[in-house]
């Protein structure tokens, strides 16, 4: 009988194992990175085309490789970094099992230059599916330039299985940062179809982190360093103000590798323990320095989840060494003294105050509230001046009465304190629970409204009901006409960081279905032309901020369509919040406008909008 059990081709078994190293343009974009870093190069430059599908280029001026070297980097499982199996337990390099460069030439189309120092000519290798189609001697810098081009060419089902170019798109992004991250002495640019999207020069930690996720951080980091015999722990965690409702700014590194480790984010957050609400997630950018062998990082193809001889350890470590930091800096809103040496040198702290600039101080009325006795709260008589004079007016009764029709009333942003209905009413039907009309809204506790029926009384979550009806006013604009949108006057700008840009670019077809009207403007800059005709002006950058915020917070829901999660996150954003005292037109219209719904008893994630409570059950709790 013939046997069966065969070898497979060298093509073919090189394909299999690419799959678990390069599952998608990202995870090139990672491997070839750290092999830039592993060069010692102080300059690397990703240029990537379509998302990394046509195109993935790395350039570093590193140390470059010899003609032999360059042609056994493509064999599988050929290093420098192992020599014996003792190397296996020491290794500080990003890199070392050789499988990354073979599993991409075995599934692209490879172009490989590289020069070491000491050579006059460098080599070029063109490989494909595994097989060396040139070599030569050619001309090039010192370092190594790479091209990784049609990416899954001979395995279209594989590529067919990758997703839109946006979000191909955001895991490159995020691969990046990771490694830029990592490695702040070192010049990082990324570059997408032509336009450059990171430019980040070599500096501190903090000035990477500050380039990398925003400007806005330069203030809200706390700065986190402890050494120990066993292991050294730094970085910066970010003030609780800086929470949010996702995980996306929170790194951790091992020895300098990124990894996901549930275990020690958990150690973090107890450390931030009753700072930050529930729900919400601290930045953090922590770096953990210890002996190689005492991490084991060869337990995943992609090294991103490692395992500590003593995990109980290094939580303890991690856990004391932030909470230390936040003890150490406090934590609360506090004035910073460490003054730029420039404000020294400013004519307002320099330049003594002339005779006349004091006598004019202290004889303000100003002066006078803060210098004599019992004149806390005083106010000036209006025959000084005129600011107070009409402040009769604000108890006069208004010359046009309010509007009884809930369609005269906008919706509100919730950046804003002000609770506004629409002009996009929902169409009125019979409603499911009858209110009388005579009744009187009574609100509790800025949450609950009240309201009597004909068989008992509702009690409605004002926060939830108006979710509702925010939801399915949205949804008919999306999936049908679209919301009207107001030119602004005044176009303002929105800045966001390097992350959220190609998140941005995915959302855009769908945000303008809702009334926006967003165009980019440079590389990580949109301008904001129209908003919603309910929004209200100068709430806009706030809006899709917050928006974007919850959009990542629906990304793992894969349930839901891009659009539905969009929808969703509109309505939870703008419906007006707890602790907001509404007027009792403003009740009458949300309580008719929930009562108008499709689906007036439920929030979109299934919670209830209001208790009903009818007199039979109320008799029977009294016994009657």
């Amino acid at each position: 009988m013939q046997d069966i059990i065969q070898l497979l081709p060298e093509n073919i078994a090189n394909q299999i194992a690419a799959g678990e190293v390069i599952q998608r343009p990202a995870s090139a974009v990672k491997e070839l990175l750290e092999n830039a870093v592993d060069a010692a190069a102080t300059e690397i430059k990703l240029i990537v085309s379509e998302a990394g599908k046509n195109l993935i280029q790395v350039v570093d001026n590193g140390k470059g490789m010899s003609e032999t070297d360059a042609r056994m980097c493509f064999e599988r499982h050929a290093t420098s970094k192992i020599a014996s199996i003792e190397d296996l337990f020491k290794i500080k390099t990003m890199g070392f099992r050789g499988e990354a460069l073979a599993s991409i030439a075995a599934v692209a189309q490879v172009e490989l230059k590289s020069r070491r120092a000491e050579d006059e000519v460098g080599t070029c290798l063109e490989i494909e599916n595994s097989i060396v189609k040139k070599q030569e001697m050619c001309a090039t810098g010192v370092g190594t330039n790479i091209c990784m081009k049609n990416l899954f060419f001979n395995i279209p089902a594989r590529r067919n299985f990758l997703k839109s170019n946006a979000a191909e798109l955001r895991h490159i992004v995020d691969e990046f940062i990771r490694v830029a991250m990592a490695f702040p002495n070192v010049f990082f640019s990324l570059t997408s179809n032509g336009q450059q999207v990171f430019h980040l020069e070599a500096g501190s930690l903090k000035q990477r982190i500050i380039q990398i996720l925003g400007t806005h951080y330069s203030s809200k980091l706390v700065s986190v360093n402890e050494e120990t015999d066993y292991m050294n722990i730094y970085g910066f965690v970010g003030k609780p103000d800086t929470s949010k409702r996702t995980r996306g700014d929170q790194y951790f590194f091992v020895n300098n590798r990124f990894i996901k480790s549930a275990y020690l984010n958990h150690a973090v957050m107890n450390a931030f323990n009753e700072m930050i609400a529930k729900e919400s997630f601290p930045m953090y950018v922590l770096f953990i320095d210890l002996d190689p062998s005492q991490v084991d990082i060869n337990v995943h193809p992609t090294k991103q989840e490692i395992k500590f001889e003593d995990e109980k350890i290094v939580y303890a470590f991690v856990q004391a060494a932030v909470k230390h930091a936040l003890a150490q800096f406090s934590i609360a809103p506090s004035l910073d003294f460490s003054l730029n040496a420039d404000i020294q040198q400013l004519s307002a702290v320099n330049r003594p105050a002339s005779n006349d600039q004091l006598s004019s101080i202290t004889s303000s009325n100003l002066f006078k509230t803060f210098t004599q006795k019992n004149q806390a709260h005083k106010i000036e008589g209006t025959s000084n001046n005129g600011e107070l004079k009409h402040w009769k007016d604000f108890y006069e009764p208004a010359a046009t009465p309010l509007p009884n029709d809930f369609s005269a009333i906008e919706t509100t942003s919730p950046a804003n304190a002000e609770f506004e209905y629409s002009a996009y009413s929902i169409e009125k039907k019979e409603p499911l629970v009858q209110v009388l009309p005579s009744t009187t809204f009574s609100q509790l506790h800025g949450a609950y409204i009240v309201a009597a029926t004909k068989n008992g009384f509702i009690l409605i979550h004002q926060q939830q009901a108006h979710e509702r009806i925010l939801y399915e006013r949205f949804s008919l604009a999306a999936h049908g006409k679209n919301m009207a949108s107001q030119q602004s006057l005044f176009p303002s700008t929105l800045e966001l960081s390097g992350a959220d840009t190609p998140l941005m670019h995915e959302l855009l077809p769908d945000i303008k279905a809702l009334g926006y009207q967003i165009e980019p403007f440079g590389t990580n800059t949109f301008i904001i032309q129209g908003t919603p005709a309910d929004l209200s002006v100068g709430d806009e950058k706030m809006a899709i901020e917050m928006l974007l915020e919850q959009y990542k917070h629906f990304t793992n829901d894969i349930k839901f369509s891009r659009r539905e999660k969009l929808v969703r996150c509109f309505a939870r954003q703008q419906a007006i919040k707890t602790g907001r005292t509404l007027s009792q037109t403003e009740m009458a219209s949300l309580v008719e406008d929930l009562f108008n719904c499709e689906t007036p008893n439920v929030t979109p994630n299934g919670n209830p909008t209001y208790m009903e409570f009818k007199e039979d059950y109320l008799e029977r709790m009294f016994g009657r």
